[in-house]
């Protein structure tokens, strides 16, 4: 019976010389695929960080485009009165405003 168990054994007496590696080795892979913060989950977090800060910059460019805007109409009458024909559409009282739209 002796016998047995020690043929029984054997390989896993290698196993017992390694075993802090296979202590790492499975904590390894259970951090990588099972945790809550896993690989896939950072690229897909660093894409949406990516994705995020092209819209804060795009949202920046139009913000400084509006300041400009803003200061360029509080500078001058005739430009907040093209502004006003141009965006709205309004006009003097004595003249008639045709819109053209191109297709």
């Amino acid at each position: 019976m002796k016998r047995f168990w020690v043929k029984l054994s054997k390989p896993f007496i290698h196993l017992h010389h390694y075993k802090y590696w296979l202590v790492a080795g499975f904590f390894l892979i259970l951090m990588s695929f099972f945790d809550e913060n896993n690989f896939v989950k950072r690229i897909e977090n660093e894409q949406e960080i990516h994705r995020l800060q092209d819209q804060i910059d795009t949202y920046n460019q139009t913000i400084q485009r509006n300041l400009e805007q803003i200061n360029e109409l509080k500078t001058s009458n005739a430009n907040l009165e093209k502004f006003a024909r141009e965006t709205y559409g309004m006009k003097r009282a004595n003249e008639d405003v045709y819109i053209i739209k191109e297709k």
